[in-house]
């Protein structure tokens, strides 16, 4: 197909680019990156420019997921890493329950209340109580607080996280509103390889899913700045000399080949020229700062690079079978039978190489995930590495944690 571009085919899984060339109409444009992986209705990895539809496939569940990364004017070698991770897990909180009694208050929680859709009461409460409990929570699966060593032995931190339960129900409503239901109403999600959900511009739903992505966005925004600034204050808020934020699951109104397009962004970072990225390794491996570069392979890639590093080994074959419980409220997990990956292996070689780890999974060991330089070096001339971070000090939730707001 000439209207798609593939970074890195070799090393991508057939069945992300056999999903992507479904997604993609004859006036549409679309782009794999080289971390790219099956996904629910559009690949993760996968970028689109819709002439006529805004895809919710394509944003995914976890609406404005992105990172956040400040490089402070701390040297590693001063700071007591072992004493600051102990504190960032007992202040901030991960997957579905909240530890921090601190209540984070910011404008986007009042907008909630005035999202342009009709729904009850009742719903629209459940929405505004959600956003207002999650706001600064982190979440489970790949979302992470890590802090960093860079090539000068600076400190900086890192987050990874979206708009949680809040952009969660945002898009089951939207799919049950696209199956002809009312938003309140009980979704009928498809299978990994069901249609893409489009909405065609100009109509209500479109409207009215755009605006609600655009809330969604403020809030995922507020809730990394938060975490970040209370990490800072762990830290007894040193300077920020450096700062990079951005979405990698959203929608933007760009241009491209001379015309507008609505583009989504599934696990994409966009990488204009001199925009700036944070992209993720895993737990182990080195994270980089990326900026995008004009070039032919950038403006054919839609000007969109990798979110981190990407599966090789999904969750179920690392973890193995398990089943699920609920303690106190919260849904848990225990592996009944182990699968490939030994999560206690892991942890030792976290101590080996003097990370600090805090929570964290089988099914997000590093050898679940591909080598990350491998993935940057089949971006080819789109993106340069500005500064290199080594990760020291690694927080997630923990292994029994099931947080069903991860996309």
């Amino acid at each position: 197909m000439k209207n798609i571009k593939i970074f890195g085919e070799e090393i991508i899984d057939p069945p992300a680019i056999d999903q992507l060339k479904t997604c993609v109409g004859d006036q549409d444009f679309g782009v794999l990156t080289a971390d790219a992986h099956v996904g629910y209705g559009h690949p993760i990895g996968g970028a689109i420019a819709y002439k006529d539809h805004i895809s919710l496939s394509g944003v995914g569940f976890d609406i404005a997921c992105g990172n956040k990364a400040v490089r402070t004017n701390l040297k590693t070698g001063d700071i007591d890493i072992k004493k600051v991770m102990d504190e960032v897990v007992r202040h901030i909180s991960f997957g579905m329950g909240r530890i921090n009694k601190e209540e984070v208050e910011h404008e986007v929680i009042d907008k909630i209340r005035k999202i342009p859709v009709t729904m009850s009461r009742a719903k629209r409460e459940q929405l505004f109580q959600v956003g207002k409990n999650q706001l600064g929570t982190v979440g489970g699966g790949n979302h992470f607080v890590d802090l960093f060593e860079d090539q000068e032995g600076y400190l900086w931190i890192g987050v990874h996280f979206g708009s949680r339960g809040f952009g969660h129900k945002i898009t089951t409503g939207f799919i049950s509103i696209a199956q002809g239901s009312r938003f309140e109403d009980q979704a009928k999600e498809g299978g990994m390889f069901s249609k893409p959900i489009l909405f065609e511009l100009g109509t209500q739903v479109a409207e009215e899913y755009i605006q609600c992505l655009k809330i969604a966005g403020e809030y995922a925004y507020a809730g990394r700045d938060w975490v970040v600034d209370r990490v800072l204050q762990i830290l007894e808020n040193p300077e920020v000399t450096y700062e990079v934020h951005n979405h990698h699951n959203f929608a933007w109104e760009e241009e491209h080949f001379g015309e507008t397009y609505w583009v989504v962004r599934k696990g994409c970072t966009p990488a204009f020229p001199d925009q700036k990225g944070f992209i993720g390794a895993n737990m182990f491996d080195t994270s980089v700062i990326v900026e995008g570069l004009a070039s032919e392979q950038s403006a054919s890639g839609l000007y969109s690079t990798v979110h981190g590093a990407g599966r090789v080994l999904s969750r179920r074959k690392a973890l193995g079978k398990v089943k699920h419980y609920r303690e106190n409220g919260q849904r848990k997990m225990k592996i009944v039978k182990p699968g490939l990956v030994n999560y206690e292996q892991t942890q030792l070689k976290a101590k080996k190489l003097g990370i600090e780890l805090r929570g964290g999974g089988a099914d997000e060991s590093p050898e679940c995930y591909k080598n990350l330089d491998d993935v940057l070096y089949h971006q080819g001339e789109t993106i340069r590495v500005l500064h290199r971070l080594k990760p020291i000090g690694v927080a997630m939730a923990g292994h029994d944690i099931v947080d069903p707001y991860k996309d």
